[in-house]
């Protein structure tokens, strides 16, 4: 069970990372400080936050597990369902309300808490019940006092966050405008505490996608890859969530950017000629990782596969060595397109000038996406576009998520890739400005690779980067890992023989400089 040790720590026991509830009492303190920055608001203004909801699976009794709201998450750390939060902007009190659970709760889901536990595990100044709601808002804020309930778009999903509602709350003063862009800005900056715990998700999700390469096998189908992933971050990390849908694609399915849903789940047998593309990554107390792994399930490259992984690898490595604040990210994104279209036209994929491909968006044919993500709580993190109107309509470049200028404690995915999609390479063949460019009879000879993406998370430093991700990068340090492999027997989740490998190899991705954590 989830243990809050000593009233200080989220922990999950055994070597699973304590993580302190000062997280989340810095954060409320860094929004009340960004708050009261803003001239126009009142004095003794509130915020309120309403946590996720229990659901139901459709007309089903079916109860799924339950994820917090990713920006109660941030401010609270609460776990349960069915709360509200409230926080005094002035002097930063916090208070909980917590639904009043019926008698029957304690034969089916267990022990019921009191206020005064709920007001020791989670470092909150004040819990009363939901139901108390107006009654204490009444008596806390007044009728000309100001609530900020939080109402805004997010701009990789479209959709509208909802705003806190309690019956009577349209009798009080209520700014839906002002909290959503202050309280998303406060999440794009990680505090050394969330850091972290993003540093941890991405350890054991890196030591996942080890253990994989170790015992992945001819034969087998690309769900038991993904069993295989989250088995050893839930045995592990105690990561019960996943950030997002395993991408486990082999064969042709690497050309398919978000492989493994519900239409194509992650079904295909793998052959030893297969090259991969494992997209997954696990959370740990809902900060998240997301990690992408290319490599041939026979653990040696051949002379295509081996050409296009350098191509993403070196993209991907020019950018971490490029990151710094004070860096523009549409401009990391061209230099991984440059990168990528310079080694395809040394391999003769492409012929012509670069600065005319460039200018023609050549590379959005081989990599539709955007290079990188800010990644936190969610794995698409909030503040990517703070005006969307900012946002690219060049092919490529719209694909962005966020088109920022970096600063120091900015967390973000670089995640280069070549994919060798037959639609996209067929429209391109018949596009007069890009066909001229294309070597159709080279391009054939890699259509098998279909897909190759590297993707590390990284957090942004006063000279560089801090590289989150430690998994085995260049071809041979793959091929050096799965070279084991075959000392495994089929299927065999052998932990101990993996400890041992894992303290013989220790990769810190030796092409690049890290700037390291400060102690």
């Amino acid at each position: 069970m989830t243990t809050f040790s000593g009233s200080d720590f989220f922990w999950k026991g055994a070597q699973t990372l304590k993580v302190p509830m000062e997280l989340f009492k810095l954060n409320r303190q860094r929004l009340c400080e960004a708050l009261r920055a803003h001239r126009t608001l009142p004095p003794d203004s509130f915020v309120f936050l309403q946590g996720g909801a229990s659901e139901m699976r459709y007309c089903s009794d079916h109860e799924p597990l339950f994820r917090q709201e990713s920006y109660f998450h941030w401010a609270f750390g609460v776990v349960e369902p069915d709360f509200y939060g409230a926080i005094n902007v002035q002097n930063g009190e916090s208070i909980l309300f917590i639904p009043r659970l019926p008698a029957a709760y304690v034969a089916w889901m267990g022990k019921i808490k009191e206020p005064d536990e709920f007001k020791k595990i989670y470092h909150v100044d004040r819990v009363y019940y939901v139901d108390e709601l107006e009654k204490t808002f009444n008596e806390l804020v007044g009728k000309s006092k100001l609530i900020l309930v939080l109402n805004g778009l997010n701009t990789d999903s479209g959709k509208e966050s909802q705003a806190a509602h309690f019956p009577g709350i349209e009798n009080f003063h209520v700014d839906k405008t002002t909290l959503h862009s202050i309280i998303s800005e406060c999440r794009v900056f990680k505090t050394d505490m969330e850091l972290d715990v993003m540093r941890y998700a991405n350890k054991i999700s890196s030591e996942a996608h080890k253990f994989v390469m170790l015992n992945i096998k001819d034969g087998m189908l690309e769900y038991e890859i993904e069993s295989m992933f989250q088995y050893f971050c839930g045995r592990y990390g105690a990561m019960r969530h996943m950030c997002y849908t395993c991408i486990c694609a082999t064969g042709d399915n690497p050309a398919i950017l978000h492989y493994g849903h519900a239409g194509a789940p992650n079904d295909r047998q793998l052959t030893s000629k297969d090259m991969c593309l494992f997209d997954m990554g696990g959370e740990y107390y809902c900060y998240a990782s997301d990690i992408t792994c290319s490599f041939p399930v026979s653990g040696r490259f051949t002379n295509e596969q081996r050409i296009i992984y350098e191509a993403v690898l070196d993209a991907n490595r020019q950018v971490m060595k490029a990151v710094r604040p004070g860096v523009s990210w549409v401009d990391m994104h061209l230099l991984a397109e440059r990168t990528q279209l310079e080694h395809l036209k040394a391999a003769g994929l492409v012929q012509g000038d670069i600065e005319e491909m460039m200018s023609a968006r050549l590379c959005a044919v081989f990599m539709p996406h955007g290079l990188g993500h800010f990644i936190g709580i969610d794995t698409h993190d909030v503040g990517g576009y703070p005006n969307p109107q900012s946002r690219s309509t060049l092919v490529g470049l719209k694909s962005l998520r966020t088109d920022r200028i970096l600063e120091e404690r900015m967390c973000i995915t670089i995640e280069p890739g070549i994919y060798f999609n037959p639609s996209l390479l067929n429209n391109a063949y018949e596009d007069e400005k890009l066909k001229k460019f294309l070597n159709k009879n080279e391009i054939d000879k890699y259509l098998h690779v279909a897909g190759v993406r590297i993707e590390d998370d990284i957090a942004v430093t006063s000279d560089g980067c801090e590289l989150l991700t430690l998994v085995p990068r260049t071809c041979e340090e793959i091929e050096e890992w799965m070279s084991h492999n075959s000392k495994q027997a089929v299927g065999k989740l052998d932990y101990e023989y993996f400890d041992q490998l894992n303290k013989k190899y220790q990769y810190k991705n030796q092409s690049i400089t890290v700037t390291k954590k400060n102690n």
